[in-house]
């Protein structure tokens, strides 16, 4: 028998009750057992609640009660950080108002048109639920009047916070009345937010629900040691072989690479898409709407993107790129486990890493395993039980008996045993999608970097070897035995120094200093030797980084002499004319010239510092010289125009 009061124990009106237990809620969650008396009370409430612990019921269900129907002004506010969580708060309280003639709750935030929302605002709802910015922009044009509200509700204030929304925060709550009632719920309580709480609220009632992850109580927690060029084939097997895998969401640091990773999964047969801020506010609607009816499986997004779904189907969330910090971590995995619903969460986490786990485990107050990626075998093991499963539940039904025919006439020379025709028939049915998960032989690479040791794998150059047993780059010594030399379009002409050719394989590419090889340089061209380990995808994706304003193009086959230099995306540019009075040239036929002299090496920096990437005898970055004639792959200060994604999550 439960201890729990039932929602008529706790205030609620009459009606209010009865539309609850219409809608099939029995017994309020502790949130809401213990916040909906002392809102009901006019308390003010300081509550700190992980998502999905029903925040939305505890302070939805009283602002319902205390709305006055007949006053068709806004009477009660709410703040939320993204659109997708007012449209989620907004469409909650909707529900709560169904039997209520009369209430109107409006969502408002960026990316609707105004025209509607100002149409809909003059028409006096009693509800207002929104996103800060818009909300500012409301109050400033004066089509959102705040002299009747009687309640304002912070809902997520720590996301609020991190997404730099204070001082909107700050403004509006000095623009509403000085007797309304507040409420402010976060999932943690920094300094910036109990500031706020005590700036504008009253002797609030502070509730704490759960030490830790409250969601997460139902949700199993496990790591993957993933070196970051092998987390798409990672991925890709655990989607596989992760049992009672219905939906998932898979996070990702930026919008762009939501959208990689979700072509890459569509082509592996998933159905996925990417949600991300750069879509419409339509579009993300309707790719939550299709993970939710079942003609998608699994979503790739960004935090921001993720914030406020709720659907009941994801079983999975997998963090393919770690979190910045264990509280964004928290947000994440509270997507799945929802309400009682048990939920999976997996973390990739890169070596030098690691170390986020104890801060994960000290907030959530629950271990994370470690658990290692499937191997090949797994995986083909996983796809014929799946095969067999299927050919099992066709066995005696009509579909298959259809074919009996056939398969007597194949058997009638009695040349084809039945074993050998099934073998065939096995074939065939699996020709576009193989059983077999290791068409290539040797090693798995991504079980060997998961299993070498961290002292091994080196989380820097300087790790990977001592300094005199690591090879000399730029000799022409044969690659090592693991390793394949490929040829870059990039050389000495480009002004591109090995450092840069480093770099940029690290930073863009994710590789370990380990995983660089000799390097040697040329005029016209470059060669770099890579772990013959790499995929043909991988060795893709790397050769389209930039150094110098080129792609590195990687190939095994070395260029012929003066072959680099003709290739249109290595052509050195033509250099820049200083501005004179006279007009300039017509003829297209640029003239010659010759590569310019070194620039004298100016003064030290303050710092003793010069800038990466800065080749030796070039002027610093931030000193301006006279124009003039320039490499074709530096800037006229000498630095090198390294082309870098934008990480715009």
């Amino acid at each position: 028998m439960s201890d729990s009061p039932s929602f008529a124990q706790l205030g609620l009106s009459e009606s209010l009750v009865c539309a609850l237990s219409n809608m099939g809620f029995a017994t309020p969650t502790p949130v809401q057992a213990a916040c909906i008396p002392a809102l009901l009370n006019g308390r003010d409430v300081l509550g700190e609640a992980q998502t999905g612990t029903g925040k939305t019921g505890a302070f939805g269900l009283p602002l319902i009660d205390l709305i006055d129907a007949g006053n068709r002004a806004p009477q009660a506010l709410v703040l939320a950080p993204t659109r997708e969580l007012a449209n989620q708060v907004a469409g909650a309280l909707s529900e709560f108002a169904k039997g209520f003639g009369g209430i109107d709750v409006l969502p408002v935030y960026g990316g609707q048109p105004m025209g509607e929302q100002l149409r809909a605002l003059r028409k006096g709802p009693q509800i207002v639920v929104g996103t800060p910015g818009r909300v500012v922009d409301h109050i400033k044009r004066g089509t959102l009047n705040l002299e009747t509200l009687r309640v304002v509700v912070l809902d997520e204030a720590d996301e609020m916070l991190r997404m730099g929304f204070v001082e909107e925060i700050e403004w509006i709550l000095e623009q509403t009345p000085e007797e309304r009632q507040t409420t402010l719920f976060s999932a943690t309580m920094p300094a910036p937010i109990r500031r706020i709480a005590h700036r504008h609220m009253r002797d609030p009632e502070e509730i704490k629900i759960g030490a830790g992850n409250e969601a997460g109580t139902d949700i199993d927690q496990s790591y993957c040691l993933v070196d970051q060029r092998h987390k798409m084939e990672a991925l890709g097997r655990l989607m596989e072989t992760e049992a009672d895998l219905d939906a998932a969401v898979v996070f990702s640091r930026t919008k762009a690479a939501t959208v990689e990773i979700a072509d890459a999964l569509s082509a592996m047969g998933i159905a996925a898409s990417a949600l991300n801020g750069d879509m419409e506010q339509g579009e993300r609607e309707r790719v939550v709407s299709d993970l939710r009816d079942g003609r998608l499986d699994v979503i790739v997004a960004t935090d921001v993107a993720a914030r406020g779904i709720d659907v009941p189907r994801i079983s999975h969330v997998f963090n393919f790129d770690a979190p910045g910090d264990a509280e964004v971590y928290v947000h994440r995995i509270g997507r799945t486990g929802r309400a009682g619903r048990k939920g999976r969460a997996i973390l990739f986490l890169e070596p030098r890493k690691r170390r986020m786990l104890k801060d994960i485990e000290r907030l959530t107050g629950k271990p994370v395993r470690e658990q290692a990626v499937p191997d090949r075998a797994a995986v083909q093991a996983r796809r014929e039980t799946r095969f067999a499963e299927r050919v099992q539940a066709l066995l005696g039904t009509e579909q298959a008996t259809a074919h009996e025919a056939l398969v007597d006439r194949l058997l009638a020379n009695g040349e084809v045993s039945e074993r050998d025709l099934a073998t065939a028939l096995i074939a065939l049915a699996t020709a576009g999608s193989p059983l077999d998960a290791s068409p290539h032989q040797g090693a798995d690479p991504v079980l060997a970097a998961a299993r070498s040791a961290p002292s091994e794998r080196g989380n820097s150059r300087r790790d990977s070897k001592p300094r005199g047993e690591r090879p000399s780059r730029g000799k022409d010594r044969e690659p090592e035995a693991d390793m394949v030399r490929y040829y870059m379009p990039v050389g000495r002409n480009n002004g591109v120094a090995p450092g840069a050719i480093v770099g940029a394989l690290a930073n863009e590419g994710g590789l370990n200093g380990r995983d660089i090889g000799r390097i040697g340089l040329r005029d016209d061209h470059s060669h770099v030797d890579l772990p013959a380990s790499l995929d043909d995808a991988a060795i893709q994706r790397l050769g389209n980084i930039h150094v110098a304003n080129r792609k590195l193009g990687l190939t095994r086959q070395a260029p012929r002499p003066g072959e680099a230099a003709n290739q249109d995306d290595a052509r050195p540019a033509a250099p820049r004319k200083p501005r004179t009075d006279r007009s300039e040239s017509t003829s297209t036929k640029p003239k010659s010239f010759s590569k310019p002299a070194p620039a004298k090496r100016g003064p030290a920096p303050a710092n003793r510092k010069r800038p990466a990437y800065a080749a030796p005898g070039k002027r610093p970055a931030g000193k301006k010289g006279p124009a003039g004639p320039k490499s074709s792959g530096s800037r006229a200060d000498g630095t090198l125009m390294i082309k870098r994604k934008v990480a715009n999550g």
